[in-house]
């Protein structure tokens, strides 16, 4: 074993560092994840009573151990039940981006591509109907999903695999239309699917946010997603993405917002390359006055 360092009789190692580092990564990222709901006092409370026990064991109080010892040796299943949902959104935070989808694995890293040249998403018929509803005070929910067609939340409402145009979404919205409740879901120029139900989130959110504004905004947090919503009482647009809220924009600031979302990946990936051939260079260059 390597050493890194000595604290009184206690060996230190690099291992040790890298353990107890991962250990608090892991801590920060559930904290994270249960930050702003009920789960995380319930974690608290869970953890406080770990910690009680180890302490009561390093005593040797033997009672007191043998009760603590009970509760926590049906920790696991406690955990499973207690945080299903954290458990829940975890796994689908882990799985939200997932490029093996049917096809041509190539193909589904590529945004929406024809012959090798990149396509113009045509989002003219989501802002124009999405403006129609707000004059009207109809209410809306729309998700448009850049890379997967989210199939697990497709398949909770009713499958549509439909042309994208403004009257679909003025129909389907309808009061009268059987379709209006729920969510529509918008991948590649087409409606996958109307009706469908999204993860509600867990956080404290304003008063007047209805359950349109905490679906939409529950879904950004656990999809890479960008949600449009439509108040039904005042007909205002709301914008979600990545647990953000953006309240009461414009036409023109929500086809802004849209634009930044589809296109920010492939400006990142340029910006990625132009950096990589940059240092690429400095590196020839770096050499070359080496050798001279």
């Amino acid at each position: 074993m390597i050493l890194a360092f000595q604290i009184g009789f206690l060996d230190i190692s690099w291992k040790d560092v890298l353990d107890i580092l991962l250990v608090t990564f892991l801590l920060a990222q559930v904290y994270k994840l249960m930050k702003g709901s009920v789960a995380i006092k319930v974690f608290v409370g869970f953890l406080s009573i770990y910690l009680i026990y180890l302490v009561v064991n390093a005593l040797q109080m033997e009672l007191l151990s043998t009760i603590l010892g009970q509760f926590m040796g049906v920790g696991v299943l406690a955990v499973i039940i207690l945080f299903q949902q954290e458990i829940r959104k975890f796994l689908l935070l882990v799985g939200r981006t997932n490029i093996f989808e049917e096809g041509n694995l190539i193909k589904n890293l590529r945004f929406w591509t024809q012959n090798g040249k990149t396509k113009r998403a045509n989002i003219t018929p989501i802002v124009e109907a999405v403006k129609s509803l707000a004059g009207s005070n109809t209410g809306a929910l729309i998700v448009l999903s850049e890379d997967s067609p989210l199939k697990f939340y497709a398949e909770s409402g009713d499958a549509m695999d439909s042309l994208l145009s403004k009257r679909l979404l003025l129909a389907i919205f309808n009061k009268y239309s059987p379709l209006h409740d729920g969510a529509v879901i918008v991948h590649k120029d087409r409606i996958v699917a109307a009706r469908c139900i999204l993860p509600v989130t867990e956080r404290d959110v304003p008063a007047q946010y209805g359950l349109r504004h905490r679906a939409g905004l529950g879904m950004s947090e656990n999809t890479e997603t960008f949600i449009i919503v439509v108040s039904e009482e005042t007909g205002q647009i709301s914008a979600m993405q990545n647990g953000e809220t953006m309240h009461n924009i414009s036409a023109q600031e929500l086809r802004r917002q849209i634009n930044k979302y589809l296109n920010e990946p492939k400006e990142l990936k340029k910006e990625k390359e132009k950096k990589e051939k940059e240092k690429e260079i400095s590196s020839e260059v770096e050499v070359k006055e080496e050798v001279a």
